[in-house]
């Protein structure tokens, strides 16, 4: 049973067992002196259909979520939402290693607002140091050497000229290290970059990484409901930014698969 969160983030409703427990850490009281509609939209729609849609698990919504929140610099609510990631499932040395991913795809200061919203969630939790990713694994992921010659490649001849040292970092530093670690899934590596571009705005960026989050397991219905999820956490115009490089990149799929 999910473990009962601080008053002043929760859900306090009066109502049937359905939604007796909210995945949603909002004090709905204070929201509902301000604006009852945005309440009843928090409880109807978002906790009590978004989240409770299980097209996405619970536990990748979470990841999901907090990506979009470390994405967009919201880290004030960002705490309750590694509560409720903790009570989906999400491991802790997961929680630990999406920050220290998005702190390459989101900024590192939208990572250290991360840190600091993550640390006393851990302090209550008895989530210790130990518990988590090694600083340098013992052992990495398998690097695909075929493919990422070929991307590397691709962005020397395209942007060497432009910036050596973005190209270096991006072979020495991100693929050839951060997407080899193996305290988080590549599956899940892929979500929550997906899911931070997405939140951010980044439109340009999401064809390659939305194609490598499919290759790495996330099926097509599954990026379609993260689409859906991020709409309340990114906003419609950003997601529907993102609609048509997803469709793009579906049809292309698709036709390969055809």
């Amino acid at each position: 049973m999910r473990a009962v969160l601080p008053a002043a983030i929760t859900f306090v409703i009066a109502a049937t067992p359905a939604v007796a427990q909210q995945p949603v850490p909002i004090d709905a009281e204070r929201v509902s002196a301000v604006s009852p509609a945005l309440e009843r939209y928090a409880v109807e729609a978002l906790s009590g259909r978004e989240w409770a849609d299980d097209a996405l698990s619970a536990r990748d919504r979470a990841l999901v979520t907090i990506a979009a929140l470390i994405a967009r610099h919201q880290s004030d609510g960002l705490g309750g939402y590694i509560r409720t990631a903790l009570d989906s499932g999400v491991a802790a040395a997961e929680i630990s290693e999406t920050i220290t991913h998005l702190a390459f795809y989101a900024g590192w200061q939208n990572a250290m607002a991360a840190v600091d919203a993550a640390a006393p969630v851990f302090a209550e939790r008895d989530i210790a140091s130990g518990d988590l990713p090694a600083a340098e694994p013992e052992e990495m992921l398998p690097l695909d050497k075929e493919a990422e010659a070929a991307r590397q490649k691709h962005v020397q001849s395209t942007y060497g000229a432009v910036s050596q040292g973005v190209v270096d970092n991006t072979e020495s530093l991100l693929f050839r290290d951060l997407w080899l670690r193996p305290g988080l899934a590549p599956r899940d590596r892929s979500l929550v970059t997906v899911s931070a571009l997405i939140a951010a705005g980044h439109v340009a960026q999401i064809p390659f990484h939305l194609n490598r989050a499919m290759d790495n397991g996330l099926t097509k219905d599954e990026a379609s409901a993260t689409l859906s999820h991020l709409a309340f956490y990114a906003g419609w115009p950003n997601v529907f930014s993102a609609m048509p490089v997803a469709k793009k990149v579906f049809a292309q799929r698709d036709d390969h698969d055809g």
